[in-house]
């Protein structure tokens, strides 16, 4: 039973309806649970997704990694970094930039650069772009029509409410990858890794999966004090934001046209709570 057939209206969640207070003049926002998608806001308009389409691009090298056309583990990026590496923030790349400022492995350093470079082998292996396998691997079997490449495999894609509902329900009940492999993809690679989350601060240790953020104990956190430790996901600058929750079978997302600011740590916290108040 597909998504867009058991969506039900917004009211169904009270929780959801807050977001009518944020300061922000267009935002979505939803839940999934197992057999159910509750909304509010215009869950078809399309929004900039900026950093969440690290997701998107980690999934195309996950499935390009069970196709063998890359192995996670073959070098990639700086002298000594691997495709691993890369996908975990690891490879010693700067956010922005092509000169390594650590050895790989040894500090958690989020990286634009990386997810672009990484974006740049999987085309160059494929012997396509990295868009047309973005869109070969994860877009179109999924069915996410209302979204499109329209930047770098970091921060490029724009969609709808809608479709990154969906890419969460595939975050849940994987059909593109084997469970094992989401699993692996989900939990914490290269562990005790210190590290900045932009817009947050350091965290000793900065969590990281295979290009998935791991909640574990990050306080303050863009997620909700209820989520559990294993919740996952990312947020980008956009004002877009998706984790899914294994513990309370729960995903959430939420879009906006607003940039990341004081206004998104202090609403999407509050949200999440709340919905995991009432559903969790």
């Amino acid at each position: 039973m597909s998504l867009r057939s058991t969506r039900l209206v917004s009211p169904a969640v009270d929780a959801l309806a807050q977001i009518d207070g944020w300061p922000v003049e267009t935002k979505a926002a939803g839940v999934v649970e197992s057999g159910r998608t509750w909304t509010h806001g215009p869950e078809d308009a399309k929004f900039k997704w900026a950093s969440v389409t690290k997701l998107f691009t980690a999934m195309a090298v996950l499935v390009a990694a069970e196709e063998g056309v890359l192995d996670l583990d073959e070098p990639a990026g700086p002298p000594g970094a691997t495709v691993r590496h890369l996908l975990a923030h690891a490879s010693g790349l700067p956010f922005d930039g092509a000169r390594p400022i650590s050895e790989p492995g040894k500090r958690r350093i989020y990286s634009n650069t990386g997810f672009d470079a990484l974006g740049d082998l999987l085309g160059e292996k494929a012997e396509m772009t990295f868009g047309e396998y973005l869109a070969a691997a994860v877009l179109e079997p999924l069915a996410l029509s209302g979204t499109t490449l329209e930047g770098a495999p970091s921060a490029g894609l724009a969609g709808t409410l809608s479709d990154l509902l969906v890419f969460a329900r595939e975050l849940m009940e994987p059909t593109l990858v084997a469970e094992e492999t989401l699993e692996e993809a989900t939990t914490v690679v290269f562990p005790g890794l210190a590290g900045i989350l932009p817009d947050f601060g350091r965290y000793e240790p900065l969590d990281w999966g295979l290009g998935f953020e791991i909640r574990d104990a990050k306080k303050p956190h863009w997620t909700g004090t209820r989520n559990s430790g294993r919740t996952f996901g990312h947020f980008g600058s956009s004002g877009s934001f998706v984790w899914v929750d294994p513990e309370a079978g729960l995903a959430c997302a939420s879009l906006a046209d607003r940039q990341f600011g004081q206004w998104a740590k202090d609403c999407w916290p509050a949200l999440s709570d709340a919905v995991l108040a009432e559903l969790g």
